[in-house]
């Protein structure tokens, strides 16, 4: 099946800024500008919060792909637009979107009870490479490469970075790349621990094919409670976490896809989960 997350443009009217693509139970997101390098402007940001949120929600959807159209996965704020905020040619302050976009955006693909793949087409810069930090997994083509951006323009980090890349790279490296924003290439960010895989722009469907599919069929209450489990660890005390670790092992010990696996251990068979 293949949905779009917004209404069919008309012939006359801009292709929408975030796509949606759902099938066999794997659901697609594609930011759209490529003229902008997808560039995050507030209509882009508006439909990819509202798209997130689509799928975080639908049970038939058991893992997620975040992607970008053209040369660029994602290059961050909308610059331009910022500009006119900051000049106030437009009501558009910074602060206003962190909280109304970036926050919520971050939150929703971080915590989503199923597992999220960034395929990083090209260059992640600023917010977008925060976005991709946020995956559990990072396929890059071997062209690519992030920019956490935010220095050089005199501005904070956003978008969970504060969060999410110490815990990929640790804190000393973590404040290298955010202090002294540089391109890390795709073969540095694989050594980093920034990259899962890394491969040419004509793999790159192929891989993240591969490794959604087996996502997608694997036991998505089990990959979800893994995913919440480990995020709730970082942040809580030990016997805390345990105490977390035995509510979700209560939840998957009581879903269809535990016995099935059970049942297929005792008869040396292949599970076949049903993501519940």
């Amino acid at each position: 099946m293949t949905t779009s997350a917004t209404a069919p443009a008309s012939p006359n009217s801009s292709p929408a800024p975030v796509l949606l693509d759902v099938v066999d139970a794997v659901a697609t997101i594609t930011l759209n500008r490529p003229e902008a390098m997808n560039g995050l402007d507030i209509a882009t940001k508006d439909l990819l919060l509202e798209t997130v949120h689509q799928v975080a929600d639908d049970p038939s959807v058991r893992c997620v792909v975040l992607t970008g159209s053209g040369r660029a996965f994602c290059v961050g704020q909308d610059l331009k637009e910022h500009l006119a905020g900051l000049t106030g040619a437009a009501d558009v302050p910074l602060s206003d979107t962190v909280e109304k976009h970036y926050n919520p955006i971050m939150l929703a693909l971080s915590t989503m009870p199923k597992p999220v793949i960034a395929a990083v087409n090209g260059v992640a810069a600023g917010a977008g490479a925060s976005l991709a930090f946020a995956a559990d997994f990072r396929i890059l083509v071997d062209t690519a490469g992030y920019n956490t951006s935010f220095a050089d323009v005199a501005l904070s980090c956003d978008t969970g970075s504060s969060w999410t890349l110490p815990r990929l790279v640790g804190r000393a490296k973590a404040m290298e790349l955010l202090y002294f924003p540089r391109t890390v290439s795709a073969q540095e960010a694989l050594e980093l621990g920034l990259a899962t895989q890394v491969v040419s722009e004509g793999e790159l469907a192929a891989a993240v094919g591969e490794l959604s599919r087996r996502l997608a069929d694997g036991p998505t209450v089990a990959f979800g409670s893994i995913r919440q489990a480990v995020a709730y660890s970082a942040a809580h005390p030990l016997e805390e976490s345990l105490a977390f670790e035995a509510e979700k092992m209560a939840l998957t010990g009581g879903t269809e896809d535990h016995l099935a696996a059970v049942n297929a251990f005792v008869a040396k068979e292949k599970p076949v989960y049903q993501g519940r």
